[in-house]
């Protein structure tokens, strides 16, 4: 008997809140990279500049170079030049190379923290930072039309002969770029000994890379190249980060530096092991930039991120705005209001003096230098600095939850959810009444406040098929009571 398979209709492609990801091989295809390579090029085309360019980098993931080969092919068969990544490079580093070349766009094929079976396709706009919502509908626009059909392609080999392809690396130009804002000797000459991991990530070795030559001691785990990251998902957090937390526990490190498996997010831990977690990380970046620095700039942050924010806003005379959850929304809202910093719960920071976009590198040699100020003005081992952070900002106790769904039944769920969560809103949290709730713009989800500034948040991934619960509390009771509040009210419903 014959069996006839049935033509599978096109995918439907939607970039979430950064770029598009999907499983390798079911949906992440050569196919689908070809479309989505297209309507980069259709919309660099429909503003007459082919000739500024598009850079294309990739991660270290299963298949990515060869990902990002097939999407350069699409944008080298309509005339535009290609900058190629030589090898496995940082998110960021291609915002760095869109800005320092002038490009009108850039590609990065990586899935950043999503688990090792995804792979992904980000967008760079001319500024470094992540494709707005103005790019980001010509791009699923063309791609929504171009599905089913044959799209032109010329063979990479062949548009390298012809010049059309330049491979850089970026580390040279990057390690010039910082030293702008940043006194790397200053960082190196530290008598302390730093535990740097990685992920298995693309950030591997270029921490230990900046610092080294001076009296600083660098240790890094995982620098190898592994598209299984360990059988963890590469997002700095616990339980991912737990070995690198051990071994800070065992004693002979100042503190930890954290990278997720494309660089572009940072994170951090004291000298005993103990996880600083993104709130806190945002908190001790925007204390750094008004302490240390002397900035006065607003600051931008994501819905999901640390009422601290307001309370240092309040303590410095520094205007704080809030965006949905996303750095598309962030790094737009950082140029237009001229921020200093802008960042988001997943631990991503961009900064007004060196990228609107999202580094880790960057952000943990910030950390790093705050740190070694703290420690110069008594402030010291890292612990203190954190509790310091802390008295002047008042506490900060937050977990997350994730609650994995079905990626089949997850829009159809989410819809149902959108209606039953808001039917089914909680009246009291932590035995306080919800004196506020918020309906996200986006339609993603809602948060619930307590009059002591506590808050709940339930919200949609925009990238993976979950639903998020969140909540920052005053007391570490307070946040186990909420976020039990939450996960229940999810699940139950």
């Amino acid at each position: 008997m014959t069996i006839i398979a049935e033509v599978p209709a096109p995918t439907r492609i939607v970039f979430g809140t950064d770029g598009w990801r999907a499983k390798v091989a079911d949906d992440f295809t050569f196919e689908n990279v070809r479309r989505c390579a297209d309507g980069v090029a259709e919309y660099v085309a429909s503003r007459g500049e082919h000739a500024r360019g598009v850079v294309v980098a990739y991660d270290r993931r299963f298949a990515s170079e060869h990902f990002a080969m097939t999407a350069a092919e699409v944008l080298l068969a309509r005339d535009i030049p290609v900058a190629f990544a030589a090898h496995a490079v940082p998110t960021q580093m291609s915002s760095y190379e869109v800005v320092e070349r002038g490009a009108a766009a850039g590609i990065v094929i990586t899935a950043s923290h999503n688990p090792w079976t995804d792979n992904g396709f980000k967008v760079k706009s001319a500024s470094g930072s992540a494709a707005g919502p103005e790019i980001l509908s010509v791009l699923e626009a063309r791609i929504a039309a171009n599905g089913g059909t044959a799209i032109e392609r010329r063979p990479f080999a062949d548009a390298e002969a012809a010049g059309l392809v330049e491979r850089f690396d970026p580390f040279t130009g990057y390690e010039r770029f910082l030293r702008r804002t940043l006194d790397l000797d200053a960082l190196r000459a530290a008598d302390i000994h730093v535990l740097v991991e990685p992920m298995w990530g693309s950030g591997a070795g270029w921490i230990p890379r900046l610092l080294a030559g001076g009296r600083i001691r660098v240790t890094e785990l995982h620098r190898e190249r592994n598209p299984y990251f360990g059988g963890v998902n590469p997002e700095p957090i616990r339980p991912n980060i737990d070995e690198a937390l051990a071994t800070l526990g065992r004693g002979g490190y100042d503190l930890g530096l954290l990278l997720d498996g494309d660089a572009d997010r940072a994170g951090a831990a004291d000298e005993r092991g103990v996880f600083i977690h993104q709130l806190q990380v945002f908190g001790l970046l925007m204390y750094y930039l008004v302490e240390y620095r002397g900035l006065r700039d607003p600051v931008v942050k994501s819905v999901n991120t640390t009422s601290m924010a307001e309370r240092l806003g309040v303590r410095y005379g520094v205007a704080v705005h809030e965006t949905p959850v996303g750095f598309k929304y962030v790094g737009p809202k950082m140029i237009e209001t001229g921020s200093m910093m802008g960042g988001e719960e997943s631990g991503g920071f961009g900064f007004g003096m060196h990228l609107p976009e999202r580094d880790g590198i960057y952000t943990d040699l910030l950390l790093l230098d705050l740190f070694l100020r703290e420690r110069a003005a008594g402030r010291w081992p890292v612990s203190n600095a954190i509790a310091h952070l802390h008295e002047i900002a008042g506490p900060s106790f937050y977990q997350r939850v994730d609650v994995h769904v079905d990626r089949a039944a997850y829009p159809a769920l989410k819809d149902r959810l959108l209606v039953e969560l808001q039917r089914s809103a909680p009246t009291t949290l932590a035995g306080q009444p919800v004196s506020r709730t918020d309906a996200l713009t986006t339609r993603d989800g809602f948060k619930f406040f307590i009059a002591d500034g506590s808050w709940l948040l339930v919200r949609f991934s925009g990238t993976e098929p979950l639903v998020r619960v969140y909540t920052e509390a005053t007391s570490q009771a307070a946040m186990e009571a909420i976020i039990a509040a939450g996960e229940t009210l999810v699940r139950g419903a």
